[in-house]
């Protein structure tokens, strides 16, 4: 059985999640039409956008149950409090196999706002079936399932949406140009039941994301070469 215990944030926001530009495509950022599983693949345990990225989409007015594995732990450490901004309970495992059914177990509580688990590099425990449990665990209970996948490859899943994350530079800061100003991600949905994949760039808060118009390249203003003097 896993350990767990309680830690408290502070007060939840209740405000809802916006939207902003439509950043390509002409597109807002696809949401699910119903709680389900969403599967959130991040490059490494130093990076955090995957972490955002699901606390930015989780509803904010109810706790969240935070699951992790040993390796998610060693390698990431504990989800720190004051940044998540709301209640939650933080459950830990010995491995991935623990991990699943403590969320699993969670998806059954309707009073949580999201079921948030951390698993490192791809355990067998991971496969079709385990994940087809969790989506389906989400559907029933009506309660969201993010599973944050450190190291890991994109093996076959039941999850209804498939992100990749990855950070990119931040925006200015408002008040101080020598600080950076909020996160910026960049989302790639790579596979969805009832969505078109799609790449979009977004600026992430605690419980909000708003997305970023398409960042253009533009053309260097070309030198001449120089003359030569006799």
């Amino acid at each position: 059985m896993p350990r767990s215990h309680i830690i408290a944030g502070s007060e939840a926001s209740l405000a809802a999640i916006p939207h902003g530009e439509e950043y390509r495509g002409g597109r807002p950022l696809p949401t699910p039409a119903k709680p389900t599983l969403s599967e959130i693949f991040s490059g490494n345990g130093r990076d955090a956008c995957g972490v955002g990225f699901a606390l930015s989409q989780a509803r904010s007015d109810a706790p969240l149950l935070w699951v992790q594995d040993r390796m998610s732990l060693l390698e990431t450490g504990r989800p720190f409090a004051a940044a998540i901004n709301r209640d939650f309970i933080h459950v830990e495992t010995r491995d991935a196999r623990a991990a699943l059914w403590a969320m699993e177990e969670g998806l059954r509580c309707p009073e949580l706002g999201a079921v948030v688990g951390e698993i490192w590099g791809n355990p067998a425990a991971l496969d079709f079936t385990a994940t087809r449990r969790l989506a389906v665990a989400a559907e029933a209970h009506g309660v969201q399932a993010f599973l944050i996948l450190f190291a890991c490859l994109p093996n076959l899943s039941g999850a209804r949406m498939r992100w990749r994350v990855e950070s990119r530079p931040s925006l200015a800061h408002p008040y101080d140009d020598r600080a950076p100003g909020a996160p910026v991600w960049s989302l790639d949905l790579f596979r969805a039941r009832g969505a078109p994949p799609g790449l979009w760039e977004a600026a992430g808060e605690a419980d909000r994301l708003d997305l970023l118009p398409a960042l253009r390249d533009q053309k260097l203003p070309s030198a001449e070469a120089p003359r030569r003097t006799a």
